[in-house]
């Protein structure tokens, strides 16, 4: 170490593995942060009758958008019909623990091709997210919140850190004719591209924002049945791969709202 080219080889180095762990310390420290600023946004999605022997019917997650009055979930988490007898609603739930708020919801808009639903929700506006207009890579870290197994032990909401492992169609062609669902011949009419996880989602989680853990940005929407039906539906036991549509096809629906 006597060679000073030497020394100031080795300070160099040393400088910039202390940055590095300084920035991966940072980077880790913030995910924290953004997730307390996540969670006021993020949503139950269900129905509700004080007739039911089940008040309340848990179906999915969503997260609130825009002027805080707005909520982004799936489409296959609304339910198709509302039993009228039972005087049954569509709601959203607020806040966690075992006694959420609730407000009555109403959609405004549905697309069925990328199985997204947008409701508008009365009362004070909420804490909204941002949808991000980064150009988003494989390999980058994402997080997603939302609420795994409803509401059984209450609206607890849950985050999972991972990276977007790949960016492949919601369907590939299917070896046989035999293969091929009703689903998949309409997908393959319209083909698209999916963010496929490296982190794992369960039942409860569609509709989850999946977003940036840096800045909380939504990059896309966790959906747990349209891709499951499609790109997987040759499969005996379909894996236990998470898939999220792009949030640009949620950004195209908000723009035909608009046009109405």
């Amino acid at each position: 170490m006597g060679n000073p080219t030497i020394k100031s080889l080795f300070k160099a180095l040393l400088s910039c593995g202390l940055l590095w762990l300084c920035w991966a310390h940072f980077s880790y420290a913030s995910l924290p942060d953004t997730i307390d600023k996540v969670r006021p946004s993020v949503v139950g999605v269900g129905t509700y009758s004080r007739l039911s022997d089940q008040h309340s019917r848990y179906l999915g997650t969503g997260f609130i958008i825009q002027d805080g009055r707005y909520v982004v979930t799936n489409a296959h988490v609304i339910p198709e019909l509302l039993n009228k007898e039972i005087k049954e609603r569509l709601v959203v739930y607020i806040g966690r623990g075992s006694h959420p708020q609730m407000r009555n919801a109403v959609v405004i808009a549905i697309d069925p091709i990328y199985d997204i639903a947008i409701l508008k929700i009365p009362g004070p506006a909420l804490p909204a997210l941002t949808l991000s207009a980064h150009n988003v890579r494989e390999g980058e870290d994402i997080a997603f919140t939302g609420y795994p197994i409803g509401a059984v032990l209450g609206l607890y909401p849950v985050t999972h850190h991972g990276i977007l492992s790949c960016i492949t169609p919601v369907v590939v062609p299917a070896r046989t004719t035999k293969e091929l669902t009703v689903k998949q011949i309409k997908q393959l009419r319209n083909p698209y591209m999916v963010y496929q996880l490296d982190a794992t989602a369960y039942p409860g989680n569609s509709g989850s924002p999946v977003y940036l853990p840096e800045t909380g940005e939504v990059i896309a929407i966790v959906n747990k049945v349209l891709v499951k039906a499609t790109k997987e539906a040759a499969l005996t036991n379909p894996s236990a791969i998470t898939y999220a549509i792009p949030i640009q096809h949620l950004k195209n629906l908000l723009s035909e709202v608009r046009n109405k």
